[in-house]
């Protein structure tokens, strides 16, 4: 690989290991065995590098989230489906600690770091949109409003699970509890019939919760 790709490759293992905080310009360089130099030249600095290693990190857990979801799309009843998907989304925060807890990390330090709030709120659309594709079972991404108004939505629920589970791994939601509170909301805001999908309607499903 050229100094580029190892600086990256290092960022992404310093963001694993330290955190954003902790992460100097040094360790990056040190890792990628090339000079602190490097990181001005190919990144402009160090902060713009950590952020594009958190966004290059992100896309690999959207292929993970993308096979397990791809699994799901295979269920025919789309509410069981729905609870597999997030059942799968929860599973995957284990394994993916560190990306999480930098996430949240960074959310704290925008106002000290010029330019780099633009960077992820481009980020973030994109990330809207992948979301609609890969809980609707699509190939490619659609700039639509209506797969971003879906991209928002599963986004917001997304956070909301990872942030709970930061917390607590078992306070995290499960699919089913999402699956009943949609069902509730829908009924009080769209004037449904509230609470029409029964608790333990998708037990079946993997590590649905009983109750």
């Amino acid at each position: 690989m050229g100094n580029r790709e190892d600086l990256l490759a290092s960022a992404s293992r310093c963001l694993q290991e330290k955190g954003y905080g902790r992460t100097t310009a040094r360790d990056i360089a040190s890792g990628a065995g090339v000079s602190l130099a490097a990181i001005g030249y190919h990144y402009g600095s160090k902060d713009a590098l950590l952020v594009e290693a958190l966004v290059e990190a992100m896309g690999r857990w959207g292929d993970t989230i993308g096979e397990a979801l791809s699994a799901a799309a295979e269920v025919d009843d789309p509410q069981e489906r729905f609870v597999r998907a997030w059942d799968a989304v929860r599973d995957s925060f284990a394994e993916h600690r560190g990306l999480w807890t930098v996430q949240f990390e960074i959310l704290g330090q925008l106002d000290s770091l010029p330019g780099l709030s633009d960077r992820l709120a481009e980020a973030q659309k994109a990330g809207r949109l992948g979301l609609a594709a890969l809980f609707h079972g699509k190939a490619e991404e659609e700039d639509t409003p209506e797969d971003l108004a879906r991209g928002v939505f599963y986004q917001s629920l997304l956070l909301g699970q990872a942030a709970q589970w930061l917390i607590k791994p078992e306070l995290a939601p499960r699919g089913e509890e999402y699956l009943r509170g949609l069902s509730l909301v829908c009924g009080d805001v769209l004037g449904g019939v509230p609470g029409a999908v029964p608790v333990g309607a998708a037990a079946g499903a993997p590590g649905g919760a009983k109750g």
